[in-house]
């Protein structure tokens, strides 16, 4: 397994685990690895400590030599950022009020405009939702009256919260 510091263009850090740095590098190619936070799928990684198990490493041969030249082999380059340090309590509390979101509110969908209209005329009951619209729908809705607030909401954060 392997554990990666990675950090999206928006600066914010997170871990990611794969089970190979070729299985990692497949998946940021095909899109799949996203921020938890904002969903930006422009990832690198950050300089870690890697788990070095140092136990009996003098009787194996290093598997980073080159037996021909007895030269060790120079690891390929990789892109790195280095930003400022995120404060965790930040996040931990960003992650808590997009629970409470998820929890109590009705997910309705690309229905939203119809449906925040209709709970604001009062065709349906008043209740708290969720869902995807457009800027003008956005705009339409405010310009009525009817409070919205546009909130991204990652498809990470869309599962499970841990």
């Amino acid at each position: 397994m392997k554990v990666l510091d990675l950090q999206c263009e928006h600066q914010h850090v997170f871990e990611g685990w794969f089970g190979s740095e070729d299985d990692f590098q497949d998946q940021l190619s095909r899109g799949l690895v996203q921020c938890p936070l904002c969903g930006d799928a422009s990832i690198s990684k950050r300089l870690s400590a890697p788990r070095l198990n140092l136990g009996n490493s003098r009787e194996r041969p290093d598997k980073h030599s080159n037996e021909n030249s007895g030269e060790e082999a120079v690891p390929a380059k990789q892109a790195l950022v280095a930003g400022p340090p995120v404060d965790a309590a930040l996040v931990s509390a960003w992650m808590a009020v997009a629970k409470r979101i998820m929890d109590n509110t009705d997910d309705v969908g690309d229905q939203f405009a119809e449906e925040a209209r209709k709970i604001h005329y009062g065709e349906t009951k008043e209740r708290g939702i969720r869902g995807k619209a457009s800027a003008d729908e956005t705009q339409a809705l405010i310009e009525e009256g009817i409070a919205v607030m546009p909130l991204f909401v990652p498809d990470a954060l869309k599962g499970p919260i841990q």
